[in-house]
Order: C-alpha cells, then structure tokens, then sequence
C-alpha cells in the first residue's frame, strides 16, 4: 500500500487506499513547478454497506502547475490556495459530482526507506452530503518506484 486518505466527515471518516502516486518537480519557462497525482484504489473490501463512501469508491486529487522555489522539495512545507485568477488544484470524483480543496498544505520529507512521503491536509467540498461546509482530510503517502512483474511465456 502506498499511502492512505481520511476524510473526516461529522458522520464518519472514510479512509482510502492509494493506489497510484506522481510526484515531480518540472522546469518549465525558467520556473520550477510542482506536480502530485495521488489517485485511491476502488476496492471497497474495507467498508460498510451503509458507509457514505460506498457511493464514492475512488477519487483523485492533483495539483499543477504551482510555482515553487527550486526543484529540491525534501524538508519542504508547501501551502497551496487556489483564487478566482489561479487554479493550482483539481479532485477528480469519477462521476458527474464536482469538488474543491482548500487550505492546502504538503509537508515533503523521506522515509525509513529513503522515499520521497508527502502529508497533505487540507478542506474538500462535502461531496458526500451536499453540505456547505468543507471537512477536513488528512492523506500520507510514499512516492515510491512500482515494481512491474512481466510473465514470461
């Protein structure tokens, strides 16, 4: 397992598992910008029937396009707000709901193992119950190589 996502809604929190991570840091136009794709896996193994996420198995959260001072970004704390100008960050539901994150903040260090990890906390949209005020999510994950098992015929 790669990391795991807690939204902590007033009902109960839901927890996903990730699956896929992405983690760079591109220079582009002589600027360094951070990009992180963090995408949950689909199984439902671990929830209940009734749960609010059964509804909403897999999510995706991203960010693009964020200037950041250099491309060394272990020991950083990095805070992320969009405005009406900029957009720096996108959930992706895999349904026709839509939501937002807010109040961002990435903290990059490295493991035990010597991986790349990111705590991210933040606010998203209520996307569960249509409520008007964001709930909180926590997310921690490793950005580490996939090791890619070909059979041999």
């Amino acid at each position: 397992m790669k990391g795991i996502l807690k939204i902590y809604h007033p009902d109960e929190t839901l927890k996903y598992n990730i699956r896929n991570t992405y983690c760079k840091a591109v220079y582009s136009n002589q600027q360094h910008l951070l990009e992180v794709e963090i995408i949950t896996d689909d199984s439902l193994d671990h929830v209940e029937d009734d749960s609010l996420q059964y509804n909403f198995p897999q999510l995706s959260l991203e960010i693009f396009d964020f200037p950041i001072e250099s491309a060394e970004i272990e020991g950083k704390i990095i805070t992320i707000n969009d405005s009406d100008e900029d957009t720096f960050t996108e959930v992706d539901l895999f349904d026709d709901e839509d939501a937002f994150i807010y109040d961002n903040e990435l903290q990059f260090d490295k493991n035990e193992k010597g991986e790349l990890q990111v705590v991210w906390k933040g606010t998203i949209d209520d996307f569960y119950t249509g409520s008007e005020t964001p709930i909180p999510f926590r997310l921690k994950c490793e950005f580490s190589q996939d090791d890619i098992e070909v059979d041999e015929d």
